[in-house]
């Protein structure tokens, strides 16, 4: 592969900086394995998952002819409210913009009943994040399983709180279980993608002094299938993926390896025969469990030396920022179908804003006119030049203007929150706002991208620089959100 050196990547391939970011002064990078450093097809993988567990339901009485696995019904950044049987979409301030019951989209009025004075706490038990791809076959199987609730389909009584936890025993199951890794372990080709550009990433980031380490939930077997699968065959000569690791911590127990003292263990042959760990954490070692305060005390490095790059909101980012103050990077796979969207979208909004300057325009000759036409009729204020027939016709006449304003803009606005999803839109956006997702990438994710490569196009020396954070009350070309005049 030969790179020009002034290759820029495409604009869906960027790192998105929230915390200036100095790549040369990080001493060790550690990467997650499952949709970070190994990606797999979303569709096939989550429906393999939905499938098994569907299975299990099926053996328990459960009516599941007929139902099967939509893609499109969740994304990531959706909350499960196990009080209502409900999955909503937030924004920053938790306030619900879109909810579903079941698998039916609430109407507006039925929202607004709902929510209106409930906002979306996740410290509270209630709230139930989506924050990784492994949660669609989980959000897709609970709501088709209200839907059976509220038939009265099931072989038993639930509420909504433990019909979740039934639902989500079921499918963390496949996961634990082994038969969903077995199976994906003997048809790699079938679920993993071939990403060529993420060995080279690596390589650079050894040769420039960084020590890599992978620390994956994943036991031994199936990280040394996947990664053998995934990066062998793009590395040169005889060199494995093995060599671009100082160490290799499997089976971590995350989000408590960041939290916890767990003991480490030394996996000393092919088999996963392991062996207590006597000493320190060596270079080229494979271990099992453990915890990152040791990693830390046998590197060396602590703190800001460390960026721990993804999937997983919690168990990557939030609790290594939170916990132990490490730079953090979010992989996020689905940003670059939404950067394109909104590419293809951008005449539209620039459509659509010139709109809105037109719309926030009339609006205020509106509200001065009725404020006029109030005046006049209390008896109050400086004189009208205008009688008040004049200011009746002039209000009737710019509620007229605006309505036809409306007809225009509501296609585009209604386009816009539509993008990449029909049902929930953009993951970082919940209407006009950021969404509750973008809100815990802003608070703990230094940085985040939609592959581990895009760091192949950075450099290791790259240095990071947040924008600077817009107000409302800044210079430029702000419009307020779209809204129907009444």
């Amino acid at each position: 592969m030969v790179l020009p050196d002034d290759s820029t990547p495409p604009p869906g391939r960027g790192i998105f900086c929230n915390r200036t970011l100095n790549l040369r002064s990080v001493r060790a990078i550690g990467y997650d394995m499952d949709y970070t450093l190994v990606d797999y097809r979303v569709d096939a993988f989550e429906r393999m998952v939905y499938a098994q567990a569907r299975e299990r339901l099926a053996s328990e009485g459960w009516p599941m002819d007929g139902l099967d696995f939509d893609a499109r019904m969740v994304t990531r950044g959706l909350v499960i409210d196990t009080e209502l049987g409900n999955l909503v979409k937030a924004n920053r301030f938790g306030f619900v913009k879109r909810a579903m019951h079941g698998t039916r989209m609430l109407e507006f009025t039925e929202q607004r009943d709902a929510y209106a004075q409930t906002l979306v706490d996740l410290s509270e038990p209630r709230w139930v994040f989506l924050n990784t791809l492994f949660s669609l076959s989980e959000g897709c199987l609970f709501a088709q399983a209200v839907d059976l609730l509220d038939r009265g389909a099931l072989p038993r009584p639930f509420e909504y709180a433990s019909l979740y936890r039934h639902v989500r025993a079921r499918v963390d199951a496949q996961h634990l279980e082994g038969h969903l890794k077995a199976e994906i372990a003997a048809a790699p080709e079938r679920y993993i993608v071939q990403d060529p550009e993420a060995p080279l990433a690596l390589l650079d980031q050894k040769a420039a002094g960084k020590r890599l380490l992978l620390i994956t939930n994943s036991e031994w077997s199936f990280t040394s299938k996947m990664m053998t699968h995934a990066y062998d065959r793009h590395l040169p000569g005889d060199m494995t993926w093995r060599q671009l690791f100082d160490v290799v911590i499997v089976a971590a127990r995350k989000p408590a390896f960041f939290t916890e003292r767990g003991p480490f263990f030394e996996v000393v042959d092919e088999a996963g025969l392991l062996r207590p760990l006597a000493g320190p954490l060596r270079a080229g070692g494979i271990y099992l469990g453990g915890s990152a305060a040791q990693v830390e005390h046998d590197l060396g490095v602590s703190g800001d030396e460390i960026l721990y790059v993804g999937d997983h909101m919690f168990g990557d980012v939030h609790v290594s920022k939170r916990t132990l103050s490490w730079r953090t990077a979010l992989v996020l796979r689905e940003l670059e179908a939404e950067v394109s969207a909104l590419e293809d979208y951008r005449p539209s909004e620039l459509r659509l804003m010139v709109l809105m300057r037109e719309k926030e325009t009339l609006e205020a000759r509106l509200s001065r006119a009725r404020l006029a036409l109030q005046r006049l009729h209390a008896g109050y204020g400086p004189a009208s030049a205008a009688d008040a027939a004049s200011l009746e016709a002039r209000v009737q006449d710019l509620r007229g203007q605006l309505l036809a304003l409306d007809a225009e803009i509501g296609p585009l606005a209604k386009a816009g929150t539509e993008m990449t999803n029909a049902r929930w839109g953009l993951l970082t956006r919940a209407g006009n706002d950021k969404s509750h997702l973008t809100r815990q990438i802003e608070r703990y994710a230094d940085i985040y991208t939609s592959r581990v490569s895009n760091f192949l196009h950075a450099t290791p020396y790259a240095y990071f620089r947040s924008p600077r954070g817009s107000l409302p009350h800044d210079p430029g070309d702000h419009f307020t959100a779209y809204t129907v005049t009444p």
